[in-house]
């Protein structure tokens, strides 16, 4: 994906920014074959009532408003109704980062510089300095985000963030009297396993896998199927963390 030439709106200051992707697709991909002949599968886009296979330039967005009642949109009507302003990140206050639940992120990039910018600069020491994050809006790839921009490492991350009624959280229930024997050995627990994140040493196992395999198959080997782990579940939960800890 190309990166994404932007302006930080910072009261009367502008920051002229490009937006990277933090994120790389790591997962193996499959093209669908037909088992006959091994062909790959092609995908074309059909009107089942003319009963004829459709050009791009033929297709309009449609929205149902009743079931099959559509009122349609062409892209000039849809363009129109994009803010102005689309390739700025406006600033719109400065929080602290921990008031955020973290279920509400989801796509994160790196805002670097063509160039030295001293307004770069201190856009950037004024965030460290000051603890806070920048709550921010702007629009990417068509479509209206609300964001923060955070100090990492003498740099911005741009992290954008689902709205509200994009997040279904439930509420908790009330938490039944623990016994407290219980809960000491679930602490005990929790300190013995206590570390530090370390993303180096986190591997994607299954996609590992996925790679070995193919090379074997390359190869002409058959495939082993992995051995699956069998632990035996205890019910008693005072016995279970008993053995846990003895672990």
């Amino acid at each position: 994906m190309p990166n994404i030439h932007s302006t930080i709106s910072f009261g009367l200051v502008n920051i002229p920014v490009i937006l990277n992707t933090v994120i790389k697709n790591n997962d193996i991909s499959f093209n669908q074959l037909h088992k006959k002949c091994g062909s790959r599968i092609m995908y074309q886009k059909y009107c089942p009532h003319c009963r004829v296979i459709l050009k791009e330039s033929e297709i309009v967005k449609g929205y149902e408003y009743e079931k099959k009642e559509y009122i349609e949109f062409t892209k000039k009507e849809l363009e129109e109704l994009k803010p102005e302003n689309e390739e700025i990140i406006e600033i719109v206050s400065f929080i602290n980062l921990k008031e955020i639940e973290p279920s509400y992120f989801e796509k994160s990039y790196y805002l670097s510089t063509e160039k030295k910018s001293k307004a770069y600069n201190l856009f950037v020491s004024a965030l460290e300095k000051s603890k806070l994050v920048a709550l921010c809006k702007t629009i990417l790839h068509n479509k209206f985000y609300y964001g923060v921009i955070r100090y990492y490492e003498n740099a911005l991350i741009l992290t954008t963030l689902y709205f509200e009624e994009e997040i279904h959280l439930e509420e908790g229930k009330k938490i039944d009297k623990i016994d407290s024997k219980e809960l000491d050995l679930a602490l005990k627990l929790i300190g013995s396993m206590k570390g530090h994140f370390e993303p180096q040493k986190y591997k994607d196992e299954y996609q590992n896998e996925l790679k070995k395999a193919i090379d074997d198959k390359l190869e002409g080997k058959k495939i082993k199927a992995k051995k699956k782990s069998n632990k035996k579940q205890v019910t008693d939960l005072m016995k279970a963390l008993e053995k846990s800890l003895k672990k």
